[in-house]
């Protein structure tokens, strides 16, 4: 498919529309919808330690260089290498002693050596350490038996870090490796977005929650636990709606409530073609903008998104497996973008496959698989977990992530490399 970009929501439907029931390819749906995603923009400055997790605003440059001074990278000795004249062995009176902390600003005479530890600053004037095990210590001098290089076990000013380099582009998290140099640089505060709002509704007047008695007909809801835990973190506000019945107006009332505190409203079931699917119904009686779409995916296929006072609107199928895939496929990353992570990409890596299979072609398939391996070519191997359809939640429990079936492939054999999305 190949369209003109859009400039709305409704402009993006009637193009869709006018296609009749063909189905949009994945790659193409996800870029649609992240087309009209814009990341929030509203910025707050935190302490460091209250920051991880979150993500930066802007791009960060080293305000020092790092290592600050020259520091030894051994316990050892501080030399001066003109005072290793003529033929060794050399033999130095040890005048003195430099700790990590200390300002190692110490005043030693020529033809001596200092002790000096790990860490420490390297004195005025040395420019080389020797390390403890390779000299004879007896009483306050130490004995050199061969010459040491100039600069050997010390570790240079800006060797690791130069002042003024960027450490890390906006959009990234502040996880505990970036924490840990943007604390080595002297960074007490940093500028992050604002926590992304994220609200979430289950549809279905069958659901009742897992701690509820089934009456005949119902079942428990396993797609808010999908998603609320999904959304635990620390970039995220969640907002949990619960459930709500397959009602028009009880659909509107709550999608209204819920998009008027949310940057992102997530709701479960209700989109597809049955005559209680009526999310579409609702996001349109609330006065949303709507794009429906039938997707090129198995499992997964429906899909709505709207906008609504400044919130986007995103309908997930309502079986588990599919809402799940449809999450990690597409919602994942909606959310990504507005909370301006960059690099959100789907990350996919290359596996065997470890069975055959033939399909009908015409929908990417995702089946959830469990990882070996790695074999003797050192790729790891996919095995299908069981007998894959939509609705067996089961196989999220044992699987380790999705073997991606490309949209035109009706056949792979054994060994066959394919894309595989880790969960």
């Amino acid at each position: 498919m190949s369209f003109r970009k859009p400039n709305t929501l409704t402009e993006e439907s009637s193009l869709i529309q006018s296609k009749a029931e063909a189905l949009i390819p994945v790659d193409d749906a996800i870029r649609r919808v992240l087309d009209f995603v814009a990341p929030v923009t509203d910025l707050e400055t935190l302490p460091l330690d209250s920051a991880h997790g979150r993500v930066l605003a802007e791009a960060t440059c080293a305000r020092v260089s790092l290592p600050v001074f020259d520091n030894s990278a051994i316990d050892g000795y501080a030399l001066r290498l003109n005072d290793l004249t003529g033929r060794g062995p050399w033999s130095f009176r040890i005048a003195g002693h430099v700790a990590a902390g200390d300002c190692g600003d110490t005043d030693w005479p020529a033809a001596n050596a200092l002790r000096i530890l790990t860490g420490a600053r390297v004195p005025a004037g040395c420019d080389t350490v020797v390390a403890q095990e390779d000299i004879s210590l007896e009483g306050g001098s130490i004995t050199v038996a061969s010459q040491p290089a100039e600069g050997q076990n010390i570790r240079r000013r800006g060797e690791d870090i130069k002042a003024g380099i960027r450490l890390f582009p906006a959009g990234r998290i502040i996880d505990p490796r970036a924490a840990a140099v943007l604390a080595a640089t002297g960074e007490g505060q940093v500028g992050v977005r604002r926590r992304v709002r994220i609200a979430i509704l289950s549809t279905g007047s069958e659901l009742v929650e897992p701690d509820q008695h089934l009456a005949p007909g119902q079942i428990w809801n396993a797609n808010r636990y999908h998603l609320s835990g999904a959304l635990k973190l620390p970039w995220i506000e969640l907002l949990d709606f619960g459930i709500v019945p397959d009602n028009v107006e009880a659909l509107r009332i709550v999608m209204e409530k819920a998009a008027h505190g949310a940057d992102l409203v997530v709701s479960t079931g209700g989109i597809s073609v049955g005559d209680k699917d009526h999310v579409p119904a609702a996001m349109k009686a609330a006065g949303a903008s709507l794009l429906t779409m039938k997707l090129a995916m198995k499992p997964g296929r429906p899909l709505a998104v709207g906008r609504l006072d400044g919130a986007l609107l995103l309908g997930l199928p309502g079986n588990p497996v599919a809402s799940f895939v449809s999450w990690k496929l597409i919602g994942a990353r909606v959310a990504e973008k507005l909370a301006g992570i960059s690099n959100n990409s789907v990350k996919t890596i290359r596996v065997r496959a470890g069975f055959e299979h033939r399909r009908r072609p015409g929908r990417a398939e995702f089946i959830p698989a469990i990882l070996h391996g790695p074999d003797e070519t050192g790729i790891r191997v996919a095995e299908i977990a069981t007998t894959s359809t939509s609705h067996r939640v089961a196989l999220l429990a044992i699987a380790d992530g999705l073997l991606c079936i490309p949209t035109d492939l009706e056949q792979f054999r054994r060994a066959d490399l394919l894309d595989f999305l880790p969960f």
